[in-house]
């Protein structure tokens, strides 16, 4: 677009997911579901993990941590989304909609690096549980959890920079919260820093805990393959199961929309899959690991039980 269509841009409106004024109170309560899902759901995993001394391990650590990262990624996103969808009026400043990429960023990327070091934990449960405990330590789990931060909050930085020194010739983002790719959309020119960082940089550090844990995954499947036996066999996948679900689960709605690019409703194939990724996989997280997983659900009846006693 040409420089004289510049003019400098103090707020953006986020359109929401529709601008039918009937469809606002839908979409309000579908946000307030899932939000207060995910907080009461990750609030009584993180007391369990931390309330009950059998719960006290490195892979329990790491489900806690887990928690704290989807209770902050809807709460980057989703209060601002709840003003917005009862309200007429929709704009967010200019430096708010930055740190809320900035945020969305960090804690968006942190799961996936979460992911991966618990698909390291798995993978020696299943093919070295002998010396799981030597290998698997809390210290060790503190290190992948700093060094996971120290990637991802650079990144987030240097995109939200990049990102806040582009000229836009509009101020209408077609999304419900501040994404990179509908700002990138807005700028005057074709931001070639932006995705040639995004495709290099960016892929790097996207990429490496997927591939992390798809080796994991790899190595996992050949040790399963070589059981004889079918108890060991089930052991193995109820030791996975609630990791490989929410791993399917979040990386199935981040990497369904890049299929539907070539699609001409590609922004809307966006704005859904941003629902499940920011809204209901977060929710659903604390469901599988409480539900599929024996000893938090043990943790959880005790912990209820002593409610109850003291209520008594």
């Amino acid at each position: 677009m040409a420089e004289a269509n510049w003019t400098s841009v103090s707020e953006f409106v986020l359109l929401g997911l529709s601008e039918r004024q009937d469809l606002q109170p839908l979409i309000f309560a579908g946000f307030l579901v899932t939000y207060v899902v995910n907080l009461v759901g990750n609030s009584v995993l993180l007391l369990a993990v931390w309330a009950d001394p059998q719960l006290h391990s490195p892979m329990y650590f790491l489900i806690s941590q887990i928690s704290m990262v989807d209770m902050g990624i809807a709460s980057v996103i989703l209060p601002q989304a709840l003003v917005h969808a009862l309200s007429q009026h929709r704009a967010i400043p200019f430096a708010s909609c930055l740190a809320q990429l900035f945020f969305f960023l960090a804690v968006g990327n942190m799961e996936g690096y979460l992911l991966a070091a618990m698909a390291y934990d798995r993978y020696v449960a299943v093919c070295d549980p002998l010396r799981y405990a030597a290998v698997v330590t809390q210290s060790l789990c503190l290190k992948m959890v700093a060094a996971s931060w120290a990637v991802v909050i650079p990144h987030a930085l240097l995109h939200t920079v990049m990102t806040a020194r582009l000229r836009y010739c509009g101020y209408r983002l077609q999304h419900f919260f501040c994404d990179m790719p509908a700002l990138l959309h807005l700028s005057c020119t074709r931001p070639i820093a932006n995705e040639l960082t995004t495709f290099t940089e960016g892929v790097l550090v996207l990429l490496a805990p997927i591939a992390f844990t798809l080796a994991s995954y790899a190595r996992i499947g050949v040790a399963v393959a070589r059981l004889r036996s079918a108890q060991a066999l089930r052991k193995a996948l109820s030791t996975c199961g609630s990791h490989l679900t929410v791993v399917t689960l979040t990386y199935g709605s981040v990497v369904w929309p890049v299929f539907n690019q070539a699609s001409s409703n590609a922004q809307e194939h966006d704005r859904v899959a941003a629902i499940f990724y920011t809204a209901v996989v977060p929710a659903l997280n604390p469901l599988i690991y409480s539900l599929r997983n024996k000893d938090v659900a043990t943790a959880l009846r005790r912990a209820g039980r002593k409610v109850l006693a003291r209520g008594i």
